[in-house]
């Protein structure tokens, strides 16, 4: 078995395999593979989230184009004429650190190929090759990096696809949405506090909870502003 090209039958157990939680390790000992085939058999079809059998295994029956894709040129151009290798190894390092800070897997991939790029910026396309994955996954994690304010979009001036931006602001946006969702928290808290009696042990609990909240809070936007208005100033008027 081993060496031999993945079935259909493989990838459905591997997709069961995905939904009752087992490691890429477990997956491949009961299919008599390597781990590192189903891992990259996982990765290269969406993500242990995305990951459909069906549809792996269509993508596995198509063959490769010949001359109708991106020259090697084109390929090294977005990724800053470096080795290709070098740029896996640093997006698969930082893919690691975003999720385990608690970051969905395919959003992490996504924030961590914008990262290893130069130009802070790809289109849909350009992520759906680099990462191998659906552009309805693509989709759907840029929107939720949106949501959290880490990415934007902006229209590509080379063409009519958008593309998605991490900018020097990225950090400073996200903190403040972090900082809303806090006050928010703490003033429910708070309330809540109040609603059950701020003598009794569940509303003592609350309300120390509202006030760690809004002191962090508090910290935390002025850290940010600080950080905006010395290392990265507003261009003043002329410049």
């Amino acid at each position: 078995m081993p060496g031999q090209r993945l079935t259909q039958q493989d990838r459905r157990q591997i997709a069961a395999g995905l939904r009752d939680g087992l490691t890429y390790a477990a997956i491949a000992r009961h299919l008599d593979r390597p781990t590192s085939t189903i891992t990259r058999e996982v990765m290269r079809n969406g993500g242990p989230n995305d990951y459909h059998a069906e549809q792996a295994h269509r993508a596995s029956r198509q063959p490769v184009r010949q001359g109708s894709g991106r020259s090697a040129s084109g390929r090294a151009a977005d990724l800053g004429a470096r080795d290709p290798r070098v740029v896996e190894r640093v997006s698969k390092h930082l893919t690691e650190l975003l999720v385990q800070s608690g970051l969905p897997q395919m959003m992490a991939r996504v924030l961590a190929a914008l990262f290893a790029t130069d130009g802070g910026s790809l289109t849909s396309a350009e992520l759906v090759r680099r990462l191998g994955v659906s552009p309805a996954s693509i989709s759907k994690a840029v929107a939720y990096l949106e949501e959290m304010e880490i990415i934007k979009r902006e229209r590509d001036p080379r063409g009519r696809a958008e593309r998605y931006v991490m900018d020097d602001d990225m950090w400073y946006r996200a903190m403040l949405a972090s900082v809303r969702i806090n006050t928010l928290i703490a003033e429910a808290s708070r309330s809540s506090a109040q609603a059950l009696g701020v003598n009794t042990p569940a509303g003592v609990r609350l309300d120390k909870l509202g006030q760690f909240l809004i002191l962090v809070s508090d910290d935390l936007q002025r850290s940010a502003e600080h950080w905006r208005h010395v290392y990265a100033p507003e261009p003043q008027e002329g410049q």
